[in-house]
């Protein structure tokens, strides 16, 4: 079979990871402990070490299960556990390029039983062959994409592990063995009785790794790639470790590692990383200098540039990965900003809406915020409407985001995917109930309130999900909360609003208010408010529409006395309810940050009235 990972290294030069036990020994775990071990016990740390060599540029990562066959973790009393070990070690790897979103290849590591060699100690084939193909089984089990036999000190011992491998996967191979200084293995085989023992074997891949440095590795390889036409693998030590202060440390630097990946290169072998001592700034080395020396190449493979992550304990959020939003920065700034509310259409066609925010963003408001099926009427959703607006208009939005549609998980999948899409200002919302729309057989989910929405933002932005798993890098979202300051139950809304806060709201959107009196009503009672606050301006378009915010609209409270001046006002309605908004926005712009405006019946003409003319004061 034409396995994906065979067609990539035919196209070229791939780049392979560093050393796993180096970086779980700089963490401080023991050289005593069973690495492998950590699969089950501290996966978070494992997959942090799997990402951080993604983030560097790796595009095959091995899995921890070097020492996972049953000879090698009996010496940990583990030798029931190689299927669970070796299926968490592949799943680990798989899920830390799942989190990463690079097209990566994983590959199951297994290394030698260290019996063949030691004195007195002998083990029949047929059960060294049983040892290698069941945690050959269970890598295949755990979805590993090819096997990686590595640091194999005889090369008989080499190829019974591959043909027993053979018996259970047709997975592609990577088979290498280590040598010593003088370019033997310990069993005394040169370069080409290493070939000539797997030459005729289902090897895709022969190479060397570990014990000698990058010049060494050099040699080996050089001296194989003349002996046979399979691919070649070279995964050096960084040099001799020095032990120093109870501590051991390698000398070979990143720079040099660069220099020699050229060297590599141009000595025709196709997979190139590193084995102890090597680090992800090794690695992210080696893809530098692979990018210069094959710029073509590297141009095919690029891989967008990332933040460089770093070692983390498993509770220790990520520092933030992006700029702050225009809106929040701005905000920050204090500059008074201008939302305009839109709803999406009803139907397939954006044309209108869209045409409204390119008027509106002519006009110099700062940012559109849509609605996320308001009223529980089935329109486009606001996600869908956010990216039209920003790819073809160009300014950028708020999304009202309910936890009523979606369960716990569609609600983290969809804010993941809004932050992909470039919408990174939200609002958290509990949704209207179903039944106040058109179809009153249609259920809410409610997994969370827009208290637990508010917590969900907040863990996505330190980089983990909900239930404390890492999605590799932190979103930057900017989250709003909303506050209705004329709500019924007063008190039962300022704690809610108290609750918000403390979640980690960013920025505060009230419902529509009419008057300076109830704004400082509210803020007199609750207190200072530790974040900007956007207040709602909802202009009357009439006299009934007046009588209907007021009579038939949760939230909204309209005084009998702009109510009368609607009822004057008669036909020129419309003009007079802008009146009273730009009165009330002239006297509150002190008090607040901005204002979001919600034109109603679709009359973008009527928000754009109001930005004019807060521009001419």
């Amino acid at each position: 079979m034409d396995y994906p990972f065979l067609q990539r290294l035919r196209s070229g030069p791939l780049l392979a990871d560093g050393a796993i036990g180096t970086l779980l020994y700089a963490e401080g775990v023991d050289y005593h402990r069973c690495f492998e071990e950590l699969n089950l016990s501290q996966p978070n740390l494992v997959q942090g070490i799997h990402r951080r060599y993604i983030t560097a540029g790796a595009e095959l990562i091995e899995t921890n299960t070097y020492g996972g066959n049953r000879i090698k973790l009996a010496a940990h009393g583990l030798e029931g556990r190689v299927r669970d070990i070796n299926y968490a070690g592949a799943k680990v790897a798989r899920e830390a390029r799942e989190v990463s979103g690079e097209p990566v290849y994983v590959a199951g590591s297994m290394g030698p039983s260290g019996l063949s060699l030691r004195p007195g100690v002998s083990l029949k084939p047929e059960a060294l062959a049983a040892a290698f193909q069941e945690q050959a089984e269970a890598l295949l089990e755990g979805g590993v994409d090819l096997l990686i036999f590595e640091t194999f000190t005889d090369a008989e011992e080499l190829a019974l592990a591959v043909r027993a491998a053979r018996g259970v996967s047709d997975l592609p191979i990577i088979a290498q063995v280590t040598l010593t200084e003088d370019l033997k293995t310990l069993a005394g085989q040169d370069v080409a009785a290493v070939v000539r023992a797997l030459e005729g074997l289902e090897v895709d891949v022969l190479g060397a790794n570990c014990t000698i440095g990058p010049q060494g590795v050099l040699d080996v390889v050089t001296a194989m790639a003349g002996l046979t036409s399979k691919h070649i693998s070279a995964m050096p030590n960084a040099g001799l470790p020095r032990y120093q202060e109870g501590r051991y440390f390698y000398l070979s630097t990143p720079q040099y590692f660069a220099e020699y990946a050229g060297r590599f290169l141009r000595a025709g072998v196709r997979i190139i990383g590193g084995c102890c001592g090597t680090t992800p700034q090794h690695i992210r080395a080696m893809r530098e200098a692979l990018a210069v020396a094959r710029p073509s190449q590297a141009q095919h493979h690029a891989r967008p540039t990332v933040v460089e992550e770093h070692p983390e304990a498993e509770d220790a959020p990520s520092p933030p990965a992006e700029a702050p939003t225009e809106l929040a920065r701005k905000l920050r700034e204090g500059k008074f900003v201008v939302s305009v509310e839109l709803d999406p259409p009803k139907g397939i066609n954006p044309a209108k809406v869209l045409a409204g925010a390119a008027m509106l963003k002519e006009q110099g408001v700062d940012c559109i915020n849509i609605g996320d099926s308001p009223m529980a009427r089935v329109r486009m959703s606001a996600l869908a409407m956010a990216v039209l607006i920003q790819q073809r208009v160009g300014l950028e939005t708020i999304i009202h985001f309910t936890a009523r549609d979606r369960n716990l998980m569609a609600i983290q999948s969809d804010l993941i995917g809004a932050h992909a899409l470039g919408v990174r200002n939200v609002i958290a919302l509990t949704g209207d109930p179903p039944r106040i729309g058109d179809y009153l057989n249609a259920t809410a989910v409610w997994d969370v309130d827009s208290i637990g929405l508010i917590s969900i933002l907040k863990r996505l932005n330190e980089g983990r999900d909900f239930a404390g798993n890492s999605i590799a890098r932190p979103t930057n979202f900017f989250v709003a909360c909303a506050v209705t300051p004329t709500a019924p139950d007063l008190a039962k809304e300022q704690e809610r609003f108290r609750r918000k806060l403390e979640a980690g709201t960013d920025f505060v959107m009230t419902q529509p208010l009419y008057t300076e009196e109830d704004l400082e009503k509210f803020l007199d009672d609750f207190g200072p408010v530790p974040a900007p606050v956007l207040l709602g301006i909802l202009p009357m378009q009439s006299y009934r529409h007046a009588e209907f915010l007021h009579h038939e609209v949760g939230g909204i409270e309209i005084p009998e006395r702009l109510r009368e001046r609607m009822r004057r006002a008669g036909d020129r309605g419309r003009e007079e309810g802008l009146a009273i908004s730009l009165e009330f926005v002239t006297q509150v712009k002190g008090k607040v940050d901005g204002i979001y405006i919600m034109p109603s019946f679709g009359r973008y003409e009527l928000a754009a009235d109001i930005v004019r003319a807060l521009h001419q004061e």
